[in-house]
């Protein structure tokens, strides 16, 4: 209901601020058609966003946060036991030749 009354403002106020003679009439119909327009902008940005908002119970709970918030603890991996191989040095070939 208030997007429309915002509208009806605009307009209002931009018809009087292009059929006026009088510098105080102007004034206050372009304000009321400039606050208008906004109010009419935001009103619908305002609807937008609320029809793709998740409703209030699919919120995450407070008990969710604390739990959230704890630090995980990772389990310990076992380092294998394996030893490296040894390449040979390149003098230690022993082929005969």
């Amino acid at each position: 209901m208030t997007r429309w009354i915002l509208l009806g403002m605009t307009i209002l106020g931009f018809v009087f601020v292009f059929t006026t003679h009088s510098p105080a009439v102007l004034l206050i119909s372009l304000l009321a058609g400039i606050i208008g327009f906004v109010g009419f902008v935001v009103s619908l940005a305002a609807d937008r966003v609320a029809a793709n908002a998740r409703p209030d119970v699919a919120m995450a709970s407070g008990e969710d946060f604390v739990a959230m918030r704890k630090p995980v603890v990772k389990p310990a991996i076992a380092q294998p036991s394996v030893q490296p191989v040894r390449e040979p040095a390149r003098g230690d070939d022993r082929r005969s030749g």
